[in-house]
């Protein structure tokens, strides 16, 4: 009896210690909810702009720039250009996180004279120095190359531009930077325009280096509802954001993206939001749109 008691008695000790530590870590867990709920929701926030907004930027505490393609990657002026810019980033130590502006519309992906010839060696490039730049995304609009020419046949078009994408995915994973396919409204391109015809092509091409933009302009111009992000969530991989009726800054009208943020945090999205805005006043509207989208995040 007297070897037996004091076992058991350990044993009790032992089984409210781990009932109390189970205790403590539910409370702690609530409280960690509790504190997510409250403070609402944050993302990594940047700007659409050319990189000599940089120091700007950083000054506001935003998170990245989103450059051009055509711009940064393979300017005008070549490959001293382009050494340039590379100089310019380990500067500023100021990431650029995306790339808009992937190929101009005269490479066109569909219709009677395609440029795949030409468009796969320019992507190849860029993937790779977006890579160089440590880069995670390239934005994959080009709503002029791939507008469908009047009296095309559309089921052709949609199976050209599949073709290139199938081609260009496995680009995007060699260089390992994402290939994001933009839905644009309708009244910039015919094909291609909301959420879910964005996913049928991402689909087709079933590569994980090949995903989806969400873009709440586009979204909001042709009244794509907010429930469609949740619907596609898995997909979606980068976000733009403007106001509605002239592309403004967040702050210019007073638009409420509130709807779409929620959609953004029901699905846990954690990637970039930037601004791809029309502006008239750069610096005063960069800043108030900071604090309009910071402030309806943390209201969501």
């Amino acid at each position: 009896m007297n070897q037996i008691e004091p076992s058991r008695r350990q044993f009790v000790k032992q089984a409210i210690s781990v009932l109390a530590g189970i205790t403590v870590a539910n409370t702690l867990a609530q409280a960690a909810m509790f504190d997510e709920y409250r403070a609402g929701f944050s993302l990594p926030l940047g700007v659409c702009t050319s990189y000599d907004k940089a120091g700007l930027l950083k000054s506001l505490e935003y998170s990245f720039v989103e450059e051009s393609v055509g711009t940064f990657l393979i300017p005008d002026g070549g490959d001293g250009q382009y050494e340039k810019n590379q100089l310019a980033l380990k500067v500023e130590k100021f990431p650029v996180r995306s790339y808009i502006y992937f190929f101009p519309g005269n490479l066109k992906s569909v219709g009677p004279d395609t440029q795949h010839e030409a468009i796969l060696p320019r992507a190849d490039l860029a993937l790779k120095r977006a890579k160089e730049c440590g880069s995670k995304n390239i934005v994959f609009g080009s709503g002029g190359s791939r507008a469908i020419p009047d009296g095309f046949d559309r089921a052709k078009a949609k199976a050209q531009h599949i073709e290139l994408c199938q081609k260009m995915a496995p680009l995007a994973e060699k260089h390992r930077v994402t290939l994001a396919v933009e839905p644009l409204n309708r009244s910039e391109t015919n094909f291609i325009n909301n959420l879910a015809e964005g996913v049928e092509i991402i689909q087709a091409v079933n590569n994980p280096w090949f995903k989806l933009q969400c873009d709440i302009y586009h979204m909001l111009k042709d009244d794509e509802s907010p429930d469609e992000i949740v619907k596609y969530g898995q997909y979606i991989t980068h976000c733009h954001l403007a106001e509605k009726q002239n592309r403004t800054a967040p702050g210019v009208a007073g638009d409420d993206f509130r709807p779409y943020f929620r959609a953004l945090k029901k699905i846990k999205y954690q990637g970039g939001l930037a601004l791809e805005c029309r502006w008239k006043d750069f610096d005063s509207e960069i800043a108030r749109g900071l604090d309009v989208v910071k402030k309806q995040l943390a209201e969501v």
